[in-house]
């Protein structure tokens, strides 16, 4: 089976061609290409130059013309043609619809665009072995953690299956197998000196209501005024991971400390303001304070401001 072309609707030429990483690489080549899933062929813009350039490239391929095909000389002006996203682009589009984190986006777009450097070659152009040699080198090499590897195999075969259309790429890629390892945890008499290291009421109260009711930093940043409920001394944590709101502990020490912070500080719709006001605090602040207050304290055990999450579910 040869390379055959057609004309398409709308001044497009349809092209039916049997797979293979080199014709894909030459079909690749044509500006205002695209690639349809459902129907399994390419679109190209209808002109004189991508006629003569099929010719020319598919010349060793059994190249036929439908006999309906008929000539257009006219070219549309360059600036007329509709931009084609990138792969990259694709994926990022495809990752918002299907309601991934800005978190879990930067993530896995990372993960591709380093694929893309490495090889330095079109991603349809990679086997499934040079996949597959990828993330060992991540394990071996760079020792990169399982979970790390994990994530990267997650990322690549998001972007073969929903952006390349392209499973045979990815269906025999394994996962590495999870470490067991046990989290770091402070003691009870560690997270005390902690949090009577800190001397800012603000800051104080952040990692109060970390360690009291066992949150995510990135949960803590994001918490509103409106999310305390003191009358069922529950907190309402919106959005968490895996996007699913939960209710959890909110502490009487906590909430003593919580009404003197919001009465001195006055937050109106972040329960910790940042800079600008109408923004929450960012992580990497409340990470700055959990790391002050872990060297004023004296404590030399590694841990980070998620080691008080783990420390609330052990204690």
């Amino acid at each position: 089976m040869g390379v055959f072309v057609e004309s398409g609707k709308d001044g497009e030429l349809i092209v039916r061609l049997p797979y293979s990483e080199a014709r894909v690489a030459k079909i690749r080549k044509f500006q205002g290409r695209r690639w349809h899933h459902d129907e399994k062929y390419w679109t190209l813009p209808h002109t004189q130059e991508h006629l003569e350039q099929l010719k020319v490239l598919f010349t060793q391929d059994d190249l036929q013309f439908s006999p309906s095909l008929q000539p257009h000389t006219e070219e549309p002006a360059p600036d007329s043609l509709p931009p084609q996203p990138s792969e990259l682009d694709q994926m990022k589009q495809r990752l918002r619809l299907k309601g991934y984190s800005v978190k879990t986006q930067k993530a896995y777009l990372g993960h591709v665009q380093r694929l893309g450097q490495f090889y330095d070659k079109n991603f349809l152009e990679l086997a499934p072995e040079e996949i597959r040699r990828y993330v060992l080198h991540h394990l071996e090499e760079r020792e990169a953690s399982h979970s790390y590897a994990n994530q990267l195999v997650s990322a690549l075969k998001f972007f073969y299956h929903e952006v390349l259309h392209r499973d045979d790429v990815i269906v025999k890629l394994p996962r590495p197998k999870r470490q067991q390892t046990l989290p770091s945890v402070l003691s009870q008499e560690e997270v005390r000196q902690i949090l009577e290291a800190v001397d800012n009421i603000k800051h104080r109260a952040i990692l109060f209501t970390i360690y009291s009711a066992g949150l995510r930093l990135g949960e803590v940043v994001r918490l509103k005024v409106s999310d305390l409920d003191v009358e069922r001394k529950l907190i309402h944590v919106r959005q968490g991971k895996g996007r699913m709101d939960r209710y959890t502990l909110l502490s009487d020490v906590t909430m003593e400390l919580l009404e003197i912070y919001i009465k001195a500080i006055r937050p109106k719709e972040w329960l910790f303001p940042g800079q600008p006001k109408d923004r929450h605090i960012s992580e990497r602040s409340v990470q700055k304070i959990f790391d002050r207050a872990k060297t004023k304290a004296g404590i030399q055990k590694k841990a980070t401001v998620h080691t008080l999450r783990h420390s609330f579910a052990t204690h």
